[in-house]
């Protein structure tokens, strides 16, 4: 009788949803079932936002059931927006239909401003000033990242311009919430030693897309403290980092005992995790990052140290970093407490070598040459930190293909947050914007604070201040967009178009077109150094500008590319900038790009439709 009753209910829902006046029989049948039925049944799923309104309406029974505060809103919230519900607790009061009005109302901004971007940034790296708007935006930080969240997600090859820059401005906000984090993580008092948290925030901000937390590391940290005891068990069954509980700071202050968890840590991080130092790929930025060690169970000495420090401090062994030259190391006291200590009164851990243990002697062998007895003691978080941003800013300034020299810029500005007045990385951020010709404002800010700090520094910022106010009158007298017609009689020779997927004929890359002059336009040095005249065709015929797959954008010339018969997507991070979609033969310019080629995309249609006919003719031979 109750499922009958249920299932009767379930229809009339229907007729609630789309009758203004339903009829007083259904209406009966439905409000008469128990609080706890007419619950389970509006949270069915098949109902939306709207219909639960509709349904609230009817009578004072199913406004009741329909509360704000109640599981009917609670549920419409957590299917529209899974991914929020990790920030409610369960305890709290929650008015879930205000959520989801100020959810709703959230993301309706966020795409306005999305979709603002791209006709206000199009011809320009977007400014400073450019992301004003998103922080002066009214309601909850995380309702507006959700959105943005949610428009990366979109599934398919469209609205690549959206998500283009959706990506660009969570980039921002993440990263200035993790600065601002880690500021305040840079105030606390030098006898705070949380290396990991600290760790994890330079990992953050240099990943700042990836779903990285403290807790979600510490968990995968925790998992192996739990292997180690259970070796640790076998040694020894009554051992006293057993009975040591989750986040307790408690040490062990005999050395066999400690002797004993290290021997246990070694056997699980090496023998059976198959941790190790990347000797393969030591200068990779991924070493650095915690999360990624933990995953590829791999490393250079700083980040495995690190590691290794953590766990040993979890099962009560108080080992201390060790700002060792060219190799971070860790150390092990083995001295009596309160006794006067020198460097020989400590053995020397490399977590990078499998956990080996130095003596000092041994310290010096490893990296080849002798070092004072200073460069063996314990460095604090800050320097910590300073070593791992250090190593970034030195694979930073090796970066080749990535043009936008993304780690670079990310590890000066981590550098700078803790070190704002170092004045040759702020002169090197100058000439890093000016290079990448972005942000002029900024880089004028920079050098007056050099100027500031070190008036002796007077020559290169005076060039570099020349130089920046002229790029900002230059921008001043640019005239509108031009615009290009494949019709006019200058461009006749002009033989492909935006959007085509071609392929380089000397080189093999892959790319797509997003531009292209009727001849070369650049100066006479870089023709030279680019050796144009061997062309056959020289710098008097079409040149390209094209987005390569390897992250690159070069300008080719017309002799050199070819239609690519297999086309394929180009894994390039600019292409939402110039295009909305992906065929799966050829790109769709977005608006901006097609108003400056307005031709362009009628024939794209017709090259590739015959490119297609010829490849289907020689098939069918």
């Amino acid at each position: 009788m109750a499922a009958a009753a249920v299932d009767n209910a379930m229809e009339v829902v229907p007729a609630l949803v789309e009758e203004a006046a339903p009829e007083a029989a259904g209406l009966s049948c439905l409000v008469n079932l128990p609080g706890e039925v007419l619950e389970y049944i509006l949270c069915s799923g098949s109902l939306t936002a709207a219909d639960i309104g509709r349904v609230s309406s009817t009578c004072r029974r199913l406004r009741e059931v329909c509360q704000s505060s109640g599981k009917v809103w609670k549920e419409q919230f957590r299917v529209r927006w899974p991914s929020l519900m990790k920030h409610y607790s369960p305890t709290d009061y929650v008015n879930w239909l205000e959520e989801y009005k100020v959810r709703q109302k959230a993301g309706l901004e966020a795409r306005k401003i999305v979709a603002s971007f791209s006709k206000r940034f199009f011809s320009e790296h977007v400014p400073c000033n450019g992301f004003s708007d998103i922080e002066n935006l009214e309601g909850p930080e995380i309702f507006f990242e959700d959105e943005l969240v949610c428009i990366l997600n979109m599934e398919g090859r469209k609205a690549l311009t959206w998500k283009y820059y959706a990506k660009k401005i969570l980039y921002y906000l993440r990263q200035q919430k993790i600065l601002n984090n880690l500021k305040a993580f840079l105030q606390q008092p030098d006898d705070y030693e949380s290396y990991l948290e600290g760790a994890v925030y330079i990992d953050q901000y240099c990943n700042p897309l990836s779903d990285i937390s403290l807790k979600d590391i510490q968990a995968q940290i925790d998992s192996i403290v739990e292997l180690v005891c259970k070796t640790l068990r076998g040694i020894n069954s009554r051992h006293p980092s057993l009975a040591f509980k989750a986040g307790e700071s408690s040490m062990i202050m005999e050395i066999e005992l400690q002797s004993q968890v290290l021997d246990a840590m070694n056997y699980v991080l090496y023998d059976q995790l198959k941790f190790k130092g990347n000797r393969m790929d030591y200068y990779n930025a991924l070493n650095l990052y915690m999360h990624q060690v933990l995953i590829r169970r791999t490393g250079i000495p700083i980040s495995m140290s690190l590691l290794y420090l953590t766990i040993a401090r979890q099962l009560g062994v108080p080992l201390e970093p060790v700002n060792f030259p060219s190799h971070f190391l860790l150390r092990w006291c083995q001295g009596a407490e309160g006794a006067t200590l020198d460097i020989f009164d400590y053995i020397y851990i490399d977590a990078f070598g499998k956990g080996k243990q130095l003596t000092v002697k041994e310290c010096e062998y490893l990296i080849g040459q002798h070092v004072t007895a200073a460069l063996y003691g314990v460095v604090n978080v800050k320097k910590v930190l300073q070593r791992m941003v250090g190593n970034l800013l030195s694979l930073g300034k090796r970066e080749g293909i990535d043009q936008s020299y993304q780690l670079l810029r990310d590890s000066l500005d981590l550098y700078l947050a803790m070190y704002p007045d170092q004045v040759q990385l702020l002169l090197l951020q100058a000439r890093l914007y000016f290079h990448l010709g972005i942000w002029p404002e900024k880089v004028l800010d920079i050098l007056q604070h050099i100027q500031t700090l070190d008036p002796g520094q007077h020559g290169a910022v005076g060039y570099l201040v020349q130089h920046t106010l002229e790029h900002i009158e230059r921008k001043k007298e640019e005239v509108g967009v031009e615009v290009k017609l494949r019709s006019d009689e200058k461009h006749r020779d002009v033989c492909y178009s935006i959007g085509l997927i071609m392929k380089h004929k000397r080189y093999g890359y892959n790319c797509v077109i997003y531009g292209w002059d009727p001849t070369c336009m650049m100066g006479h040095e870089w023709i030279r150094n680019m050796n144009v005249h061997s062309l056959p065709h020289g710098h008097h015929q079409p040149f390209y500008n094209v987005l390569v797959e390897d992250g690159s954008c070069r300008y080719a010339a017309q002799e050199n590319l070819e239609y690519n018969v297999e086309p394929q997507e180009i894994s390039h991070p600019d292409v939402g900038r110039y295009f909305s979609e992906f065929t799966g033969t050829h790109y769709i310019p977005n608006a901006e790009l097609e108003i400056r080629y307005p031709e362009d995309l009628e024939f794209v249609y017709e090259t590739v439709q015959n490119i297609y006919s010829a490849k289907k003719e020689n098939i069918d031979e």
